[in-house]
This record gives C-alpha cells, structure tokens and sequence, in this order.
C-alpha cells in the first residue's frame, strides 16, 4: 500500500514541477511575459493539436464508448445537481458562471493519464485517453458557454462555442479515426511534439497566474464551494451510478472513479483569460483544489484499491 501511494505521488511530481516553472518565470520576467499571449497559443494551436493527436492515438470501438458515456452521465446529473445550488449560495452571475463552468472540469489529461499509469499501468492509457475525450468536450461546449454568458446573450455564447478550434479539430480526429485513415509518419512526428508542448505550456501558464495569487485575496467562499463540488459531491454521484447502473469491471470502474476525483483542469484558467471571467480567482481555485487533492490522495487510493478489489 505504502509503495502505491509512493508511486502516484511520484506519478504526479512533473506536473507540479511544470507549475513552479512558470512561476519562478513570471517572478523573474515580471512585465516581460504576457500571460494572454501564452493563454491565445495555447488554446488556438497548441491544445487543437493535443487533441488531434489524442483522439488519433487508440482505434474507436465499443469497449471503449460506455466508460466516456457514463463519465458525462455522472458529469452532467451533478451539473443538474449545481445549478440549483448556485442559486442559493452565490448572489453574483459571475461567481455563479465561475462555479458552473469550473467546478466539473477535471485534469483529466496531463495528470489523470500518467497518475493512471502509476496506479494501473500502462494498460489504463487507451480508458483515460478516452475520458479524457469526452472531459474536452464537456469543457468546450458546457463549460465554455458558462463562461462565453457573462459577456454575450445566449445565442452568442453558443457560437462563440464553434469559434474555438478544438471543437473543429475534435471532428476532423474522429473521422480519421472512424475511418481509420492513416497518418503519415512525419506529421505523427509534428502532432507528437505539439500535443507534449500542449500540455507543458498549460502547466507553465497556471504557474505564471499563481504568481500574482495572495493568500488573503483567495476568494475562499467560491473556492470551497468548487472544492467541494469537485472532491466530494461529483465521485459521491460517480461512485453510486457506478454501482447501481453500470456493469464495468473492477479495472474501468476503479479508473472511472479516479478521473472524476482528480482536481480542477488548469483549463479553467484559459477560458477565464479569453472571456475576462476572475481568471485570477480562478487560478486561486485550482490551486486551492490541487492542494485538496494532495492531501486525500490518500484516502483516494483507499476506495480505489476497495474497487479493484
């Protein structure tokens, strides 16, 4: 048990390394690095190519369609479950769209993955991979209109849904894979090194945001209620769908159950960027559920172990 746990911590050291960098180089480059900049790459090129190359990498079939189906199952009834809540307990439409569009969007990719390899093997790459997918797109559409209403009308949001790359790019990779169209080898190659990119420049832009978070202006109340709608309230909903409506076994059922408990996506922060949405507040809330997570790592492993078992 203890060499498990040893593991995952080992597991999810890089991300956290990525983070300090990014930091350390805002501190150091303070009016040289311009955080929008890096946020407009990420999310217009860099990210469409992780998602291409993601979406490219394992053939679609049907053992692989219901673990994604039931993850925006569980995602989609705690959301039915938040938006009442939201009512009562936040008098700001902004706060309200901060909780709503960040609270159930996971780091699905660049920690669940490798924290799956540590914990299951290599083995669990093609079923994070996967649910990864269907985390992109729950971001891009419901996530990403939570944030697009604060500054547009309903049928604005909406489009400004499909300005974003990803969504095309999300199609164009499904149809290759559907119809197993083959990829040349040097554009695997380019899709390789932009997909890693991809996911170290989002690290780097969480830590440059972190810099500017202070302890006293975290917004605690909006950054509680996150925590504990994203550690608590969406793996309890998992966890009982799970049980009573699905028939997994052990294996996807436990790597199910650790991506809905993985803390909040660095994500949030690009879409809080683009749309003017607290993205500092946001930053402050992925920090405070990234240090959660750590501290319940523990008893995370505890119910997955119960499940594998």
């Amino acid at each position: 048990m203890l060499g498990f746990i040893i593991e995952a911590i080992f597991s999810v050291l890089p991300v956290y390394f990525f983070i300090l960098l990014g930091f350390l180089a805002k501190k150091k480059f303070t009016t040289q690095i311009d955080e929008k900049t890096l946020v407009l790459l990420s999310l217009y090129f860099f990210q469409p190519i992780l998602i291409l190359w993601g979406l490219t990498k394992t053939p679609i079939n049907y053992e692989f369609i219901m673990s994604p189906i039931f993850y925006l199952i569980i995602v989609l009834t705690t959301l039915t479950i938040l938006i009442f809540i939201s009512k009562i307990v936040f008098s700001s439409r902004t706060d309200e769209s901060i909780y709503l569009g960040t609270a159930l969007v996971g780091n699905t990719g660049n920690l669940g993955i490798p924290l799956g390899i540590a914990l299951f093997g290599v083995e669990s790459v093609p079923y994070t991979s996967i649910i990864n997918i269907a985390n992109v797109f729950f971001m891009y559409t419901i996530s990403v209109y939570f944030f697009a209403r604060e500054q547009f009308s309903l049928k604005e949001a909406i489009i400004s849904i499909f300005k974003i790359p990803a969504i095309w790019f999300a199609s164009l990779a499904l149809f290759l894979n559907y119809y197993q169209i083959p990829i040349n080898k040097h554009i695997l190659m380019a899709l390789d090194m932009g997909a890693y990119t991809s996911l170290t420049i989002q690290l780097f832009i969480f830590g440059v945001y972190l810099y500017s978070v202070r302890i006293k202006t975290i917004p605690w109340k909006l950054s509680l209620h996150i925590s504990f709608a994203k550690h608590f309230i969406l793996p309890l909903i998992g966890i009982f769908i799970i049980i009573w409506f699905t028939d997994f076994n052990s294996f996807v059922a436990s790597i199910l159950i650790m991506e809905l408990m993985v803390p909040l996506a660095v994500n949030n922060v690009n879409f809080a960027v683009l749309y003017n949405c607290k993205p500092f507040a946001v930053a402050s809330t992925i920090l405070v559920s990234s240090a959660l997570f750590v501290g319940m790592l523990y008893f995370y492993i505890q119910i997955i172990e119960y499940f594998i078992k």
